[in-house]
């Protein structure tokens, strides 16, 4: 007897296919085309990187870090906020470390949002801020960015839970 594995939940399927990624699976292996698609550069990575990349693992820097990410980068990058932009934030615990953009907008949506809560998304936008809503549980409302004031996108909370 076949063993039956459930199939993803009715929130994932419910998810529009990514434009984004159907543009990378269509040029992927072209030849003479460069694809921005899913932010990756037409170079390959600069030495001096790779090299820094190489001479951190040969010191040993091969486990996981706390979930902020690496005290000496928090503080690295709150003494550049300060120096660049002279906002100073504590990287004690107002500097977390993502993987990236994406990352980061799904730990601010979870953070910040409730159920029903009004999700504004500008039209166009980059195509993972859509589906970013629905693990959120938010009420989107797309606008062009022709947006001007008093527009009925943006209306008074309604109250919702």
């Amino acid at each position: 007897m076949k063993k039956m594995v459930p199939g993803p939940s009715k929130v994932v399927t419910g998810i529009p296919p990514s434009g984004i990624r159907a543009f990378f699976d269509l040029v992927l292996g072209m030849k003479d085309v460069i694809s921005l698609g899913v932010g990756e550069p037409d170079f390959v990575t600069p030495w001096s990187i790779r090299e820094s990349a190489i001479y951190s693992l040969e010191q040993g820097y091969t486990s996981y870090t706390s979930n902020w990410g690496m005290k000496e980068l928090r503080k690295a990058i709150s003494r550049f906020l300060i120096g660049r932009h002279g906002v100073d934030y504590d990287y004690e615990n107002a500097v977390l470390i993502t993987v990236g953009a994406s990352e980061a907008t799904d730990l601010v949506l979870r953070a910040i949002l409730n159920p029903g809560d009004e999700v504004i998304i500008p039209d166009p936008c980059f195509v993972s801020y859509g589906p970013l809503r629905f693990w959120r549980e938010g009420s989107p409302c797309s606008f062009r960015l022709r947006l001007r004031r008093g527009s009925k996108c943006l209306r008074p909370r309604s109250g919702k839970p």
